[in-house]
């Protein structure tokens, strides 16, 4: 949820459905890119498909929304830790401790959930 296209999808869809076609184009990301997101984020439990429609082709589309309630961010003490409230209740924390082991070219955090 912390780079853009996930953040954009997720407020997107906190009070209405949307598609993946409809997401692509209300936020100018390439649907590619789009459908990678959503995939990422269902498997994180972040987003649902909340309805399945007819389209006047016969094709089903999928109409997502945001399983997110609320989420905060707190940097601290060498860590990065994420709340994440969901629509459902639960609330899950995330916590990333910055290795002192990395270079400065490779990824800075690492989940310790």
């Amino acid at each position: 949820m912390t780079d853009l296209y996930s953040a954009k999808i997720i407020l997107s869809t906190m009070s209405k459905t949307l598609s993946a076609q409809e997401l692509s184009e209300i936020l100018d990301i390439p649907i590619a890119a789009c459908y990678r997101k959503i995939k990422q984020l269902e498997s994180a439990g972040l987003l649902g498909c909340a309805e399945r429609r007819l389209t006047q082709s016969g094709k089903r589309v999928c109409y997502y929304k945001s399983q997110v309630k609320n989420a905060s961010i707190e940097f601290s003490e060498g860590k990065v830790i994420a709340c994440i409230r969901k629509t459902d209740g639960p609330t899950e924390n995330y916590v990333y401790a910055v290795s002192d082991e990395l270079d400065d070219d490779e990824s800075a955090y690492v989940p310790t959930r």
